[in-house]
């Protein structure tokens, strides 16, 4: 399946230095900063620099380099903001959407960390 990625999207405004952004952590392949409206008191996205549109594009397309820069990315800001269980706080949930019915809402690849608090559940039962 090919993936039309769109490089008008704010995620790639942001990698290109067009829209500002508060950096947590940088790597070669990798952007982590802090989201905008946070909905936990740690609320962090985590990019890769690829054109990837979600999980499944990057997971099959990226390069090993890019897969694993980005996950050691994502452990390092756990431990980073002090909510890696045994690091300091009780935990954390990582969130991607995907799709129309993941309602994502930036076609760039982007992983949510977030924590500093209980979140309750993640889905309630739609029947």
């Amino acid at each position: 399946m090919g993936y039309a990625y769109d490089t008008t999207n704010i995620f790639a405004r942001i990698l290109r230095g067009e829209i500002p952004n508060k950096t947590v952590l940088e790597t070669e392949h990798t952007l982590a900063f802090h989201d905008i409206a946070p909905q936990a008191p740690v609320h962090v996205l985590v990019i890769p620099k690829g054109p990837y549109v979600n999980f499944d594009h990057f997971a099959n397309e990226a390069s090993a380099e890019e897969i694993a820069d980005f996950t050691r990315t994502a452990g390092q800001i756990c431990r980073a903001m002090n909510i890696a269980p045994g690091d300091g706080d009780a935990g954390y949930r990582t969130i991607s959407n995907a799709g129309d019915h993941g309602v994502q809402e930036v076609p760039h690849y982007h992983l949510h960390i977030l924590g500093g608090r209980v979140l309750g559940r993640m889905l309630k039962r739609a029947d």
